[in-house]
């Protein structure tokens, strides 16, 4: 038995938003990603459009200074080695016990120069470090000192292909999700390696997380095992939140 849809007023007008949203991107002729859950989280694109037409694609996050740093709580997965868990990753058992020795991120899809990167050699980049808020999708917030290399240095490096739209992150609990190239290539996007001047810990993502400052927590990925360049947008389904949440 199909369930009765009720459209409300509210649910019509947020509709209509939503698919004028989609409309307000300057030159943008590709598909929208997909939305999930009711009618109301269609207006998901619609804040994903009207920022992208309404903010400059350079603004800056809130910066801090050193003294406002607070308590860092870790959140969802805090060791993908933990084998009592559904997340176990015995690739990332492997890495861990040997100090993270031998790992590497691999770049691939649609790059010029496809390749694997080790720590020290995404440590040979021009580091950025930012002390920055982390607003938590539960309802919590967090200032940290973040450092690591700019996501455009390496995406240049390994040379994206004029096709190439979106950027996609692996992790090693299982985790797929990507951003547009406006937030790739943002001054703040960087892949950290440190936090509070020392290495990152395993609970908040060792050896590398991303971090994106003009989104909302859960986007700053934890644990990366892979990049990829891609010209279509790759579904992760529902994951429960909306795919652009930026503020």
């Amino acid at each position: 038995m199909k369930k009765k849809q009720i459209i409300t007023r509210r649910a019509a007008i947020t509709t209509g938003v939503a698919a004028l949203g989609a409309l307000l991107i300057p030159g943008c002729n590709q598909p929208m990603p997909p939305n999930y859950g009711n009618i109301l989280r269609m207006g998901d694109n619609f804040t994903y459009a009207a920022h992208r037409a309404l903010f400059s694609s350079q603004s800056l996050a809130k910066e801090y200074s050193f003294s406002d740093i607070s308590s860092m709580p870790a959140t969802g997965t805090i060791n993908p080695a933990d084998t009592s868990k559904e997340y176990f990753s015995e690739t990332y058992d492997k890495h861990l016990r040997s100090g993270f020795e031998n790992w590497q991120l691999p770049v691939e899809g649609l790059v010029a120069r496809p390749g694997n990167y080790s720590l020290d050699q995404l440590k040979k980049f021009n580091a950025r470090t930012q002390i920055t808020r982390h607003t938590c999708e539960e309802g919590w917030t967090a200032i940290a000192e973040w450092s690591g290399v700019p996501l455009k240095a390496l995406l240049e490096h390994a040379g994206m292909m004029p096709k190439a739209r979106w950027v996609n992150f692996y992790s090693y609990d299982g985790w797929l999700d990507c951003i547009d190239l406006i937030d790739a290539f943002h001054p703040q996007t960087i892949l950290a390696y440190g936090m509070n001047g020392k290495n990152l810990s395993i609970p908040h993502g060792a050896p590398i997380r991303l971090r994106l400052e003009r989104q909302i927590g859960f986007k700053s990925m934890k644990y990366l095992e892979k990049i990829v360049v891609t010209e279509n947008y790759v579904d992760p389904g529902d994951i429960g939140w909306a795919w652009y949440n930026g503020f």
